[in-house]
This record gives structure tokens, C-alpha cells and sequence, in this order.
């Protein structure tokens, strides 16, 4: 074969893999579980109305099915209580995640808040065959959500979600949830915290949490590099979970619980590239985005949609 036509051939195989569709499957889960607010947030639906299908498709990704929009049955809409409605909605949630799994899909979760974080762990807790995997947990929050109600200053259920997901706590939160067995401390890692309550301080010293920083998320360091291959050396797949207020304030203006100091949303979907590059990161969660009234300039809903496309980046790229 002459030199300049292995040269197109090698071109157009690059070219075509860099353009290699990334399947996408998304997943709204609105129930947030808190109590004298709307049970249904309208966070999900938010980020959905920016034309979330067509930039997926923008952005090199192909999604496997409608994007899904999780409600509780209308035998569990019978059931009363905030946070046991929440679980079983999680439990749905689990359902919905568990039925597209494969080794080359990418899982988006647009949650009403970090309460949502209990369904995607269950749902990845099985893959297609429905084998057992070991599930690792990347949370990315200006804050631990590590409380237990013993140590919580604010009693919010939004502020114990990875200590419930560990079995410190609200066991039937977690076991509605769908998730039986709780994640091994060593499975979990935090990212970019910098707000915790002081018993909750406690708690992260007492069990010597794994974390990243946010200038090691701003500088792709080797430390945040080292903990993301660590942790996927230790499990079968892992979920990258983000709350928005991890973010510069500047990008989440509608957010009660914003913290100074965060990166920038182009910050962490480079960092997100980096994470998503590894096989066995399968899953993202965006929770907690400040929508309509509360996002009038729509930066919110730019920053979540840079992360989505941050991840699909990552995929693209291994």
C-alpha cells in the first residue's frame, strides 16, 4: 500500500475514534426528602429543559433510551413520612439504573439533592448479569454530608447522606434505598470539602477519610490522579456524586449553602476528564442545582451542563 494512502487510513481510524459515540443513559430523580418544602424539586427538570438530548448528542454521546423521570408507584404513593418516601423512591431509582447496565455506559443522575446519591450506589451495586460488584463512592461537595443525627447542627437529612450510605446511620433509609449492605470507609472519597460542623470534623479525623482538595482539582495534581486509581484498584465501578455548592460561588448564586473557594465548573469537568478516562468510572450524579427564580442568568444550568459534558469528555478520551 502506497505511504500516503496508510497515512489517510490512519488518519480517518483517528479521526473516527475520536468521534466514537459515548452511550449515555440519564435518569431524573426529583424526590429530595426534605420536609415543609415541595416533595417534587424542580432541579432535574431544570437542567433536562436546556436540551439536554441535543448536547449530549453535541458533545459525542448517544443516549440508550428516553431520558427517565423516576416516580413513586401508586401503591408507594400511599406510604407517608418525607424521608421513607424518599427511600422508596430511591429504590425506583436503583431499578431504573440497574436496567441499562453494561460496561461501556456512561450513568448521568440529575438529583433533586445528595438524598439521591442512595439510589444510584444500589443501582450500581448489581451489573447486567445481575452479579454483585463492589461500588466505589467519589463525593464531591464543599461540605462532608458525614453527620449523624447525634452530630448534626442543622438536622438535615441532606447532611448525612454518605454516613447513612456507610451504615452509620438511618438503616432504613438505606435498606429501602435499596442499598442492603453499606459501603466500606476505604471505598469512599471525599473531594474539595471545606465546611464541616465541628462534631463532624470529629468524625473525618476518627475515621482518617480519604480526600482531594480543591487545588488539587484545579491542578489535576498527582494526588488526585493517585486517589481516583487507588480507589478504582479497590471496587468493580465508581460514582462520582457532585453537589453544585462545591462550586465558586460565582456559579451556583441561587445556593443557600454556597462556600468560598471552590473551583470553577471548567475546573472540575477537567477533572472530571481525568476521572472519567478510567474504565471503571461508570456513573455521575449532579445534585443540589439552583434552578428557575433562582438561576435568572442561567449560569447554574451552564455549570452543571459543563460537568455532564466534562464526563462524556473523559469516556471519549480512554
Amino acid at each position: 500500500m502506497p505511504r500516503f494512502l496508510l497515512i489517510a487510513v490512519f488518519a480517518g481510524f483517528a479521526t473516527a475514534n475520536a468521534m466514537a459515540e459515548v452511550r449515555v443513559d440519564v435518569i431524573k430523580q426529583p424526590y429530595s426528602g426534605s420536609r415543609n418544602v415541595p416533595e417534587l424539586s424542580i432541579n432535574p427538570d431544570y437542567i433536562h429543559a436546556a436540551g439536554l438530548e441535543r448536547l449530549i448528542e453535541s458533545w459525542g454521546g448517544k443516549l440508550v433510551r428516553p431520558i427517565q423521570d423516576i416516580r413513586l408507584s401508586e401503591e408507594q404513593d400511599k406510604q407517608y413520612g418525607a424521608w421513607n418516601r424518599l427511600a422508596l423512591a430511591n429504590a425506583n431509582f436503583a431499578e431504573s439504573v440497574r436496567a441499562t447496565q453494561s460496561d461501556d455506559l456512561l450513568t448521568v443522575g440529575l438529583e433533586a439533592n445528595c438524598n439521591g446519591l442512595l439510589g444510584m450506589l444500589a443501582g450500581l451495586k448489581y451489573d447486567s448479569a445481575g452479579n454483585a460488584q463492589r461500588v466505589g463512592l467519589v463525593f464531591i461537595d464543599a461540605h462532608g454530608d458525614f453527620n449523624v443525627p447525634e452530630t448534626t447542627l442543622s438536622g438535615m437529612l441532606g447532611g448525612m447522606p454518605v454516613a447513612i450510605a456507610a451504615g452509620h446511620a438511618l438503616h432504613n433509609v438505606r435498606t429501602t434505598s435499596g442499598l442492603s449492605e453499606p459501603l466500606p470507609m476505604s471505598d469512599i472519597v471525599w473531594g474539595g470539602v471545606r465546611d464541616l460542623d465541628p462534631l463532624e470534623a470529629e468524625r473525618f479525623h476518627e475515621y482518617e477519610v480519604q480526600q482531594f482538595s480543591v487545588d488539587d482539582i484545579r491542578q489535576l495534581s498527582a494526588s488526585l490522579y493517585s486517589e481516583i486509581d487507588e480507589l478504582a484498584k479497590r471496587v468493580d465501578v465508581v460514582y462520582v456524586h457532585i453537589d453544585m455548592d462545591v462550586l465558586d460561588p460565582a456559579e451556583v448564586p441561587g445556593h443557600d449553602l454556597r462556600v468560598a473557594s471552590g473551583p470553577t465548573s471548567k475546573e472540575l469537568a477537567a477533572a472530571l476528564k481525568l476521572m472519567f478516562k478510567n474504565p471503571k468510572v461508570v456513573a455521575l450524579g449532579i445534585a443540589s442545582t439552583p434552578a428557575g427564580p433562582l438561576d435568572p442568568q442561567g449560569v447554574s444550568r451552564q455549570a452543571a451542563l459543563n460537568l455532564i459534558e466534562g464526563a462524556i469528555n473523559g469516556v471519549q478520551a480512554r
